[in-house]
């Protein structure tokens, strides 16, 4: 059978744990080369381990613009465009209201919007046509948890990029969705998920569980592939239902 990626190239910043690692090792599985970045080296070469010999793992900040260029500019020395990107990178915390801080406002919007505006902007010129760019979203950004009033923010102008860059890049046909998770088995859901907060969270999921990141890479895989070819402008929830119900 086909492989969905056949000779397609793909960069997915935030592709060093997680839901990004994930991706890429599907991705890489289904026929592309894949990019990854991430701020922690020895983390970026056991992923590559992982991934395989179609992966390069390129150390960028997406809060950076420098280091973002600094990306495109090896993607675009290697192999000269791009097909597939997946702007992954992203932080979360929580902060009840009443104590957030200037530093924290700054800190999550630097890097969860500013660096998906600059990712994008400075990737598409090296953009197919008919290409795919894939943003994390979160169900934050539709519901209103306590203590979520930044992120919450932060993944609420995610979901207006997409549907902006859908007409900004429709001359392109490059399509541009919203892959939304739910609570989601990463390591970083084990640094600030006590056995409470999963608890919890697994109550507000009607499949009764936490996700995993395979079962998002599935879904990214849909909208990276042509599968999803008449797909654009949308938000995808892998949630177990927690929007919907």
């Amino acid at each position: 059978m086909a492989r969905k990626l056949e000779g397609k190239v793909a960069v997915i910043t935030g592709g060093s744990a997680g839901i990004g690692l994930a991706t890429a090792k599907r991705f890489a599985e289904e026929g592309a080369y894949v990019f990854i970045t991430g701020r922690r080296q020895a983390e970026l070469d056991a992923a590559v381990k992982e991934i395989g010999p179609n992966a390069t793992a390129v150390r960028a900040d997406a809060s950076s613009t420098a280091d973002l260029a600094r990306l495109f500019d090896t993607v675009k020395a290697a192999k000269g465009k791009i097909d597939v990107l997946f702007a992954n990178a992203g932080i979360y915390e929580f902060t009840p209201f009443g104590a957030i801080t200037e530093d924290a406002y700054n800190k999550m919007f630097d890097i969860n919007v500013k660096g998906v505006l600059f990712t994008v902007q400075q990737a598409a010129p090296l953009m197919a046509d008919g290409g795919s760019i894939i943003l994390t979203g979160s169900v934050a950004g539709s519901k209103g948890f306590e203590a979520d009033t930044v992120y919450g923010a932060t993944k609420a102008a995610i979901r207006s990029f997409a549907r902006t860059w859908t007409s900004d890049l429709k001359a392109r046909n490059i399509r541009v969705n919203v892959l939304s998770p739910g609570p989601i088995q990463t390591p970083g859901f084990d640094v600030f998920a006590n056995d409470d907060v999963k608890n919890y969270m697994k109550s507000t999921v009607p499949l009764g569980r936490i996700g995993t990141s395979d079962e998002i890479a599935k879904a990214a895989l849909f909208l990276a592939s042509d599968d999803s070819s008449f797909v654009a402008g949308i938000e995808l929830f892998v949630d177990g239902g927690a929007t919907a119900i």
